[in-house]
C-alpha cells in the first residue's frame, strides 16, 4: 500500500509529487500544438514520441492495474493516455500526407498490434507475481525507449545550434519527474519505476545544457542548418504569411477607396449649385 498509503508518508508524497510534475511534462508540448493548429503544419515535427509516450502509458495502467495498490501509477497515466491521444490527433490532422499514413501505421503497429499482442501473452503464459514481473521488465523497457526518443531533437540541436523545436519547459519538467519517480521506485521497493528515471535524469539534463549552449543563436544560423525538407517548410509557412499581408492590406486599401467613392456623390448631392 506504499504507493497510496499515508503510513508511507514520504512514498505518499513522492507520488503526489510525481503526479504534478508528469501532468505539466505532458502539457509543456502545448505551445508546439498551438503553433500547429495556428499554422495548420505540423511543420517538420515527428509524430514518433507521442505515438511512444502514448503507448508507454498504456502499458503503465496495465502494469498498476495486476500489481494493485498502485493508484497514482494509475492516475497519472491515465491522464498521460487522453493528452497523448489528442496530440496524436492534432498531429493526424494537420500532418502532410506522408506523415499521416506513417502515424496512421505506427499507431495500429505500437499502439494495437503490439499492446495486444503483450496483454495476450502476460494474461495467456504467465501467472500471479511473474506476470507482473514480466510486465515490469516491459514497461522498463519502453520507459526507457521513451527517455530516448528526445535523441532526434538532440541532434537537430546539435546540428542547427538552435532550441527551436525543443522546447525547455519540457526538458526542465523532464528532469524533475524522473528524480520525483526515481524516488517514488526506490520508497516503494519498485525497481521497475526508479530504474528507467536514471536515464530520463540523464537525457533531461543534457537537453538543459543544451538550451543554456544554443539558446542565443541568431535565427540566421537556423535557416542555413536546418535540414532541407524543414527549411523548406520553414520558408513555405513564411511565405504564406508575407502572401496573407499583402492581401490584407490590398483587401483595406480597396475597402478605403470603395468608401470613398461611395462619399463622393453624397459630397456632390451636399454642394450647392453654383450661380
Amino acid at each position: 500500500m506504499a504507493g497510496l498509503s499515508l503510513d508511507h508518508p514520504w512514498a505518499f508524497t513522492f507520488g503526489i509529487l510525481g503526479n504534478i510534475i508528469s501532468f505539466m511534462v505532458y502539457l509543456a508540448p502545448l505551445p508546439t500544438f498551438y503553433r500547429v493548429c495556428r499554422r495548420k503544419s505540423t511543420e517538420g515535427f515527428q509524430s514518433v514520441p507521442y505515438v511512444v509516450a502514448l503507448f508507454s502509458a498504456t502499458l503503465w495502467i496495465l502494469y498498476a492495474l495486476l500489481k494493485t495498490n498502485a493508484g497514482l501509477l494509475i492516475t497519472i497515466n491515465a491522464v498521460g493516455c487522453v493528452i497523448e491521444t489528442a496530440y496524436v490527433a492534432v498531429y493526424f490532422i494537420y500532418a502532410p500526407k506522408a506523415a499521416k499514413m506513417f502515424t496512421a501505421k505506427l499507431v495500429l503497429l505500437v499502439n494495437v498490434g503490439m499492446f495486444g499482442s503483450i496483454l495476450l501473452l502476460t494474461l495467456l503464459f504467465a501467472k500471479g507475481a511473474k506476470r507482473v514481473e514480466v510486465l515490469g521488465w516491459i514497461c522498463m523497457s519502453f520507459s526507457v525507449s521513451v527517455f530516448v526518443a528526445p535523441l532526434s531533437i538532440i541532434r537537430l540541436v546539435i546540428r542547427t545550434k538552435s532550441v527551436e523545436f525543443m522546447p525547455f519547459s519540457l526538458s526542465f519538467f523532464l528532469t524533475w519527474s524522473a528524480v520525483v519517480w526515481f524516488g517514488y521506485g526506490l520508497l516503494t521497493k519498485d525497481l521497475y519505476v526508479a530504474l528507467p528515471n536514471v536515464l530520463g535524469f540523464i537525457f533531461g539534463v543534457l537537453q538543459m545544457v543544451l538550451y543554456a549552449v544554443y539558446r542565443n543563436q541568431e535565427t540566421a544560423m537556423v535557416e542555413q542548418k536546418l535540414p532541407e525538407h524543414i527549411a523548406s517548410k520553414v520558408l513555405e509557412i513564411y511565405a504564406i504569411e508575407v502572401k496573407e499581408k499583402v492581401q490584407n492590406r490590398v483587401q483595406e486599401e480597396q475597402d478605403e477607396d470603395n468608401q470613398g467613392m461611395a462619399a463622393a456623390p453624397m459630397e456632390k448631392k451636399m454642394k450647392p449649385a453654383e450661380v
